[in-house]
């Protein structure tokens, strides 16, 4: 269940939104126009939740709020809660739909586009102040703005990408080969994590990072690999 508020009146426009189901829900709120704030809450039971989650609303509309019957929720930018990470409710509508495997939830799997120190800072730290800053974040030149200017390391885009300059690269520069993968393939994923939206250019990017990452460890593939390139392959809303 989904619920979007706005409160306007001559000193103040607000929007608080909450998203139920289950044993858990995630609110949005802050002022009207901006990304606003994300908290999840869990509970012991869904009754609990539920009953929970209609007070709230029940509380903000004796406030003053109304609600939005026809309000896209496709149209929001998604960040997750600090304190509790990765999480389906803080997530685009279009990422949940899609991205159904655990391991796009998964912040403890180095495989995972969220699961290495690199790419959970990558979403949780970078992404999403950079984004707060810029809601119109060009994804596609994140990567090498994040490891060349903020990091000062090199920045090795994988285009045109083979096994043999895999193997040369693993030999000269594997701590950049491995951050600039990783950093890519968190960026790819995070973009529909936020946006529901993908650069095409980001996605052939991150594909071949994917196939790279494999080489690099003397795979020709693997089943997470094949797992993530079939779901970046199938996923539409790419511009």
């Amino acid at each position: 269940m989904k619920k979007m508020l706005v409160f306007k009146d001559d000193k103040s426009q607000k929007f608080w939104r909450i998203d139920y189901s289950g044993e858990n829900f995630a609110v949005n709120y802050g002022k009207y126009g901006t990304i606003g704030r994300y908290e999840v809450k869990e509970f012991d039971s869904e009754e609990e939740c539920n009953k929970t989650a209609e007070k709230l609303i029940a509380q903000k509309l004796k406030k003053g709020y109304k609600e939005e019957v026809d309000f896209d929720y496709t149209s929001c930018i998604y960040i997750d809660d600090d304190e509790m990470g990765l999480h389906s409710k803080t997530s685009h509508p279009n990422f949940v739909e899609h991205f159904t495997d655990d391991l796009y939830y998964d912040c403890g799997h180095d495989t995972a586009p969220f699961g290495s120190d690199t790419g959970n800072d990558t979403l949780r730290v970078f992404l999403s102040e950079d984004i707060r800053k810029n809601p119109k974040l060009d994804f596609f030149s994140f990567p090498q703005n994040l490891i060349e200017k903020v990091w000062e390391m090199t920045y090795i885009p994988a285009t045109n990408v083979s096994k043999e300059e895999t193997k040369s690269l693993m030999e000269n520069s594997p701590m950049d080969l491995e951050i600039s993968d990783m950093v890519i393939c968190a960026t790819a994923f995070g973009q529909i994590k936020m946006t529901g939206k993908l650069d095409g250019r980001l996605k052939n990017l991150a594909i071949n990072a994917l196939k790279r990452r494999d080489w690099a460890h003397g795979a020709d593939s693997s089943e997470m690999t094949d797992q993530m390139i079939g779901d970046l392959l199938s996923f539409s809303n790419v511009y």
